[in-house]
């Protein structure tokens, strides 16, 4: 399993990727809106995105967990 992390704190702007869903290494999970800024997060590995620990609209610390891949 991977972990995948806020690189920063910010708002979740917008959800491209959700539980059940494939994904690929670099592919974009959630976008961050931060100081007026769009701040893409890509998957870490190749799998499926087994929890979306984050919502449109909620707010996350750097380092937070966003989602779990297998």
């Amino acid at each position: 399993m991977t972990e995948i992390k806020a690189s920063m704190a910010g708002s979740v702007w917008k959800v491209v990727a959700g539980e059940g869903d494939s994904v690929t290494n670099g592919q974009d999970i959630v976008i961050l809106e931060s100081m007026k800024m769009e701040i893409p997060i890509p998957a870490e590995a190749e799998g499926t995105i087994k929890e979306l620990k984050v919502g449109e609209g909620d707010f996350v610390n750097e380092g937070d967990v966003i989602a779990i891949i297998e």
